[in-house]
């Protein structure tokens, strides 16, 4: 107890300097909106992404993170292995953590995590819906939205033959 007396103050200090960070960059506030994103989360996602413009879609920003899984492929036959943990393990770890928060506190994630882990197991579901955030971040990121634009317009926004499809 007496160790928790002392590291309290220091965890609080530590997590204002976070908070006053994060003021630096507008774009993790906006990151920030999104369910279960945080302090750590947003600015390490900034920082490590570097310019989401580098980048043409989220299947590039998963593999970028380590997100995906490796192939070893010969002739006819295909096998998916493992994720191949390319990039920042830090990363990987937020993402992860994160989204563990935004299963919790969003109905949807949940229902698709819980069929996901009954469908593939609980840690294949975890790294997908790990991979589903950090795509869905770098699209917030790449449109300018917030979380409830994202909502709004939706993963099918810009194609056609939708209600909001742009003309």
């Amino acid at each position: 107890m007496e160790l928790l007396d002392r590291l309290n103050p220091t965890i609080a200090e530590l997590t204002q300097l976070i908070e006053q960070e994060v003021e630096k960059y507008p774009v993790a506030q906006r990151l920030m909106t999104h369910p279960g994103v945080g302090a750590l989360t947003a600015p390490a996602f900034v920082l490590i992404i570097g310019e989401a413009e580098r980048f043409a879609c989220g299947k590039q920003i998963a593999a970028y993170l380590g997100l995906v899984p490796e192939e070893d492929s010969s002739g006819e036959s295909r096998r998916l292995g493992h994720i191949s943990k390319q990039g920042s393990g830090l990363m990987r770890f937020f993402l992860l953590e994160t989204a563990q928060v935004t299963v919790r506190s969003d109905p949807e994630w949940r229902d698709r995590f819980l069929h996901l882990a009954m469908r593939r197991g609980l840690k294949t579901a975890k790294v997908a819906m790990a991979r589903r955030l950090a795509v869905r971040l770098y699209w917030m990121w790449r449109q300018g939205w917030d979380y409830q634009q994202f909502v709004s317009f939706g993963p099918q926004a810009g194609k056609l033959g939708t209600a909001v499809a742009v003309q």
